[in-house]
């Protein structure tokens, strides 16, 4: 009689979500009904944690022992979960799962980018363009999008002078800024490492530290809104669209907004622009689905893992939450072929942009991200500190990080 039952008995996951909206949360609710239809004794509850606070939130559930069955994992926790041995080991699992032939390599080494066995499927890549406002640029008598970190610095001033509340770029100066000054300062720098062979950071070499300065310039001098110290992505999208300011580096993900609030014949999308060695370093970013190790239901939730990423649902989602997606010859659908998309296809396709991959294997990497950025660069644009200080500190942070993370290979 007790077996009957147990068979019969609802298993009930909790997924959690951590980059989240009304819109994409109802969006996954409705992949997740369909799922539920496939498994009538599978119950999901869905625990939505807003992007500022979910790094914290995630880890105050962790230690009062709410561990979720599947978590979306942003690259940028992926390395602090891996090193503390709290994701389960997917290969066995993708081994077996027919689908994994089909994935791009690039998933494949995201997957593993944290201690070389995979403990995630990602879902989709992040990578940074150049939104820029083909009105405003008209109005301050310039023809196209900057090609050059001297020209996007020009365009910025050229556009701020225009006055009326009008600035040159958007910045995001709340969480989640990281990306811009990794970006700006690799550019400045030449080069995507990190870390010199000896586990130094690189952060301090005269580019870097140029790359640094030439974003706290821009907004000392008026080329990004006062407010935007404090912005997150939603300031930053809806600054763009409502033509507050002219560019705005962002990913696929912002598109959907501002696809829904301008003309697509007012904005384009540029390939971020280069610095003195010819070269850009675009960001990319990836997120995904794991398992932590202490789940109720492991079994379970790999298999609805298996569902989100099916490569039917897996175009459904990229093209709705703004990623670039997962499987091989994905970008020959025609959702990518609208001219919005060439920014990026040219970055992952002309050598002149190497997509810059954050050192989320550092276990230090997701509290630097998400903490000592923002607190440190928001004090530095308002005069409270110094650039040289504030990136000095940085490349200490990260070269004890790195040095740790090297004793343990």
């Amino acid at each position: 009689m007790c077996s009957a039952y147990s068979t019969v008995a609802a298993t009930k996951l909790t997924l959690v979500e951590v980059i989240t909206s009304p819109a994409r949360t109802a969006m996954l609710q409705k992949m997740l009904s369909e799922y539920k239809t496939q498994h009538p004794e599978t119950e999901i509850e869905v625990i939505s944690l807003p992007w500022g606070q979910a790094f914290e939130k995630l880890g105050t559930m962790m230690q009062s022992g709410q561990v979720p069955d599947v978590v979306e994992m942003p690259d940028t926790w992926q390395g602090l979960y891996a090193s503390n041995n709290m994701l389960v080991d997917l290969e066995p699992k993708l081994k077996a799962w027919p689908n994994t032939a089909n994935l791009t390599d690039k998933t494949l080494d995201m997957a593993r980018a944290s201690d070389g066995k995979a403990n995630m499927v990602p879902y989709g890549f992040y990578l940074r363009a150049m939104f820029w406002n083909k009105k405003l640029f008209q109005q301050a008598g310039l023809s196209g999008p900057p090609k050059t970190m001297d020209e996007f610095v020009a365009d910025a001033k050229k556009i701020s002078a225009l006055g009326n509340g009008i600035s040159g770029y958007c910045m995001r100066g709340g969480v989640g800024g990281t990306n811009a000054w990794m970006m700006f300062m690799t550019t400045m720098n030449g080069s995507p490492a990190f870390f010199d062979k000896d586990g130094n950071s690189t952060l301090t070499q005269p580019g870097a530290i140029k790359g640094a300065q030439l974003l706290v310039d821009m907004y000392k001098q008026g080329g990004a809104p006062k407010d935007s110290v404090n912005w997150g992505f939603n300031e930053i999208v809806s600054g763009f669209y409502s033509g507050k300011c002219a560019m705005l580096d962002q990913d696929p993900d912002a598109l959907i907004a501002i696809k829904n609030s301008m003309n697509p014949d007012d904005f384009g999308v540029a390939p971020m622009p280069v610095g003195p060695s010819g070269k850009a370093y675009p960001t990319i970013g990836y997120t995904g689905w794991s398992i932590f190790k202490q789940a109720k239901h492991p079994d379970d939730a790999w298999q609805l893992i298996q569902f989100l990423s099916s490569e039917a649902n897996n175009l459904t989602w990229s093209k709705f939450v703004g990623t670039l997606p997962i499987y091989k010859g994905a970008e020959n659908d025609p959702f990518y072929h609208s001219p919005q998309f060439a920014g990026w296809f040219t970055e992952l396709n002309d050598p002149k942009y190497v997509p810059l991959t954050m050192p989320t294997h550092l276990k230090g990497w997701g509290y630097f991200n998400s903490v000592t950025v923002k607190e440190s660069t928001q004090e530095t644009l308002l005069g409270e500190n110094d650039t040289t200080s504030m990136v000095e500190d940085w490349a200490k942070y990260l070269t004890k990080e790195q040095k740790a993370w090297m004793a343990t290979q």
